[in-house]
């Protein structure tokens, strides 16, 4: 999120997402795989120094992502756009909840690009808070910046990691039309756990039935999804989720550890360890997925460039041009 205006004062919010008068305060010990080294490095160095000069805002910095030097090294970074109130209550995610009443900063499509082109960045990925305010929940604004951005850095590669749009494909179809690389939404669980994890205005299959349409609709483009682990689902689930994203024609899953993000949100239920994380890759790439980021600290958007960059011989034939990176080990 680039700098935008403030919140108009009468939107009201619920910080940090969701209050739980029956919250229980508990502090579960993480284990060592878990702990994150100081980010460093002169490119993440020079890329901090422009995002400070010119006061721009990624959701990298502000959900303080333990990926962070290695993807701004990496000329990647993640945008939030429309605001910092959502209008909906996930039990996972400390995002502010509310009704913004509309409000939407029609300047920021530009802003977004101009930080893009700044940052000099080869790959982004924009996502967003739930828009229901919105009657196209917030599509049009998306397919604006992913517009803005490929007009200014035609180079730039773009990956749309939206809300639901209350299942509209018309939504879809805006997006998808504005010139994204890969269309992306989250999963977040397997089908049993969706509720009580996501809001009641979530859906398993709606999810599923977003990403099959989106395939469907433009097969050139590729879809994603992610799912966080340690939240009580069993091995089986998650390998049944995985059989249903490919049923959607999903081609890239992530996996990666829930963190509690405050008492009143959903405590984790167990560490999943890195070996479980390894072995999911692997059943993943045997079920025919492009590609399976599976690790501890993997976050949706982390290393969402390899498909592109490091990748070689995985490329259909509209994108031959782009095979040219060099193998990097994955988690």
């Amino acid at each position: 999120m680039t700098q935008q205006d403030p919140t108009p004062p009468d939107i009201k919010f619920i910080k940090n997402g969701i209050y739980r008068k029956d919250a229980v305060k508990t502090r579960e010990p993480k284990p060592s795989w878990l702990k994150v080294t100081i980010p460093t490095g002169e490119v993440f160095g020079e890329v901090r120094k422009v995002v400070r000069e010119h006061k721009l805002h990624t959701v990298c910095e502000e959900a303080m992502c333990p990926n962070i030097a290695e993807c701004w090294s990496r000329g990647t970074a993640t945008f939030m756009l429309m605001g910092h109130v959502c209008t909906r209550a996930c039990r996972f995610c400390a995002v502010d909840t509310g009704n913004p009443r509309g409000h939407l900063d029609v300047t920021e499509p530009m802003q977004v690009a101009d930080s893009v082109q700044l940052m000099k960045l080869k790959y982004v990925v924009l996502t967003s808070v739930d828009r229901d305010d919105l009657p196209d929940g917030g599509a049009y604004h998306f397919a604006r910046t992913v517009a803005q951005i490929k007009k200014v850095s035609p180079e730039t590669r773009v990956e749309a990691l939206t809300p639901d749009f209350s299942g509209n494909t018309h939504c879809v179809d805006l997006v998808l039309d504005a010139g994204v690389d890969v269309y992306a939404q989250n999963l977040e669980t397997v089908r049993r756990l969706t509720h009580p994890v996501r809001d009641v205005r979530a859906s398993y299959d709606q999810t599923l039935a977003v990403l099959a349409y989106a395939k469907k609709a433009r097969p050139d483009v590729y879809t994603k999804t992610s799912i966080m682990l340690g939240l009580g689902e069993t091995r089986e689930e998650v390998i049944e989720a995985m059989h249903d994203c490919r049923a959607a024609g999903v081609d890239v899953i992530t996996f990666g550890q829930y963190l509690r993000p405050t008492h009143h949100h959903l405590p984790v239920e167990r560490y999943v360890t890195p070996e479980e994380f390894a072995e999911l890759r692997e059943i993943g790439m045997s079920l025919g997925f492009v590609e399976v980021v599976s690790g501890p600290l993997v976050r949706s958007s982390y290393k969402a460039e390899q498909l592109f960059m490091d990748k070689p011989g995985s490329f259909p034939e509209h994108l031959a041009h782009l095979d040219d990176g060099a193998q990097l080990g994955m988690l």
